[in-house]
């Protein structure tokens, strides 16, 4: 994940761009016109669909996008290429055909339930003359493109002619195209670096009908062998990701809860492309785009998600190394704005933990059951000296802290070198603060920044030092 953090990819999105329209409100009344539910409207809003849901992904994952498509000469297109620069796209090949009508897809939604969607668009073909504008955009800032996603709605901007041009360019440089293909004909894709088709695209496409790991091996080589891919790749919703790269693999799913998939196809194929644009192989950028998708599909509408959203996934489901939760003050800093802006209630608390025990553990466990992140600020070794001697700590900072990550009611830990965690907690402006119950009638560093200050109580004969006077009395611990 750090290898990601630090990653910044410029990557080309070309496909149909769609203005996702959404209607909110609730049903209260049945429409005297006509048996109809009538719903009041509370709430107007749109975002980027279609290819620009995989904008989306890939800006709010860190990376660079640029843009190309065909648009049309009216409002919808407008509003196109307004949000492109509001959400950051770094340049807009958009190309105005007179003739087109922009997609925009409205949908009304009551209680969380979509009750209808109306589109108006353009299906067809674009021009010759626009494939010609397309290609010679391309042209003139190919080399500065990592990777290039070909996003297919099937709504005409993706021809085989563009798209076999678009391939042919990339592959002249070394830069890898990932496609999201649609269709029941794959041919126009030939040459590509990998396909992010469902079974059930896979199955029309290929023929071959998938039940069982031999036919979807079967499938996975019938489309790099036909379609004359580098790799291999079928999705395979709650059943995970299938490759085929040096060998067959099947990457699980990870996702708890459900609330709606639209777009999840779209956060695949961008978290793939951010991964593999660092160079990160095949089977651990497939692990990546599955927790991205385990995240979306547990939002409602078309989602995005972000790598500390992952990251955290990855922590709530224990599948990640414990120092990946062990953070700088910049980091957590980052962490908890986000946190934040999803009214994630953030727990702050600290200590030196020298030799963990059942005392610790419990403390720990009700910290973490009053809000939603438990954050644990924990003393350098330099800091446990000052407070307890030059014989502290017994374990290193960073033992210490591994251990704590490691724990299932511990979100994140930050080691702090200063002698009180003030200047942390002024970083993470905690809501509820915690210490050990022997603060009673004491001042707790940080009570002015935080919301609620709670004191938990310690277990009785539960402490660092008492195990440590046990072991030099040589008393029997075990």
């Amino acid at each position: 994940m750090e290898k990601l953090r630090t990653h910044k990819p410029h990557i080309l999105v070309v496909g149909d761009l769609m203005l996702d329209h959404y209607l909110w409100g609730g049903i209260n009344r049945i429409s005297p016109e006509a048996p109809v539910a009538v719903v009041d409207i509370d709430k107007e809003e749109v975002t980027l669909g279609g290819a620009g849901n995989v904008i989306n992904n890939l800006i709010t994952l860190g990376a660079k996008v640029s843009v190309a498509s065909v648009i049309g000469e009216d409002e919808t297109g407008s509003e196109l290429s307004i949000i492109l620069k509001k959400v950051g796209v770094i340049d807009q090949a958009l190309i105005v055909q007179t003739d087109r009508i922009s997609s925009k897809k409205s949908r009304v939604i009551a209680s969380n339930q979509q009750i209808i969607r109306y589109d108006k668009e353009s299906k067809n073909n674009i021009t010759q003359d626009s494939e010609i504008k397309i290609i010679k955009a391309i042209k003139e800032h190919l080399l500065a493109y990592d990777m290039i996603v070909l996003s297919d709605y099937g709504k005409g901007v993706l021809t085989s002619s563009l798209v076999q041009n678009i391939i042919s360019l990339a592959n002249e440089k070394n830069i890898k195209v990932l496609v999201d293909p649609k269709g029941s004909d794959y041919s126009k894709y030939k040459g590509a670096y990998l396909l992010t088709p469902n079974k059930k695209e896979a199955i029309e496409s290929s023929g071959i009908n998938i039940k069982d790991d031999k036919s979807l091996q079967k499938a996975l080589q019938w489309f790099k062998k036909e379609i004359n891919l580098q790799k291999s790749l079928i999705t395979l919703s709650e059943d995970g990701i299938a490759i085929l790269d040096d060998e067959f693999k099947k990457i699980p799913t990870v996702a708890k809860e459900v609330f709606d998939v639209t777009g999840a196809g779209d956060t695949v194929i961008a978290s793939l492309a951010y991964a593999l644009s660092a160079n990160i192989a095949l089977d651990e950028a497939s692990k990546f785009a599955n927790y991205a998708a385990a995240v979306v599909v547990g939002k409602i509408g078309s989602a995005t998600t972000s790598l500390d959203e992952i990251e955290q996934y990855e922590r709530e489901i224990h599948q990640s190394d414990s120092s990946a939760f062990i953070k700088s003050f910049e980091e957590i800093d980052r962490i908890v704005k986000n946190a934040k802006k999803q009214n994630k209630k953030i727990v702050f608390t600290n200590g030196c933990f020298d030799i963990l025990h059942i005392g610790h553990v419990k403390y720990l466990q009700e910290a973490k059951s009053y809000g939603d992140i438990l954050i644990i600020g924990v003393n350098s070794d330099a800091s446990v000296r000052e407070l307890k001697g030059s014989m502290r700590p017994i374990n290193t900072q960073k033992d210490r802290a591994y251990l704590l990550a490691a724990l299932e009611a511990v979100d994140y830990v930050v080691i702090f070198k200063e002698d009180t965690p003030y200047k942390l907690i002024k970083i993470i402006q905690p809501d509820i603060l915690v210490k050990g119950g022997d603060y009673k009638d004491k001042e707790v560093v940080g009570s002015d920044i935080a919301k609620i200050v709670k004191l938990v109580d310690f277990i009785a004969g539960k402490s660092t030092t008492k195990t440590i006077e046990k072991i030099t009395q040589g008393d029997n611990i075990c």
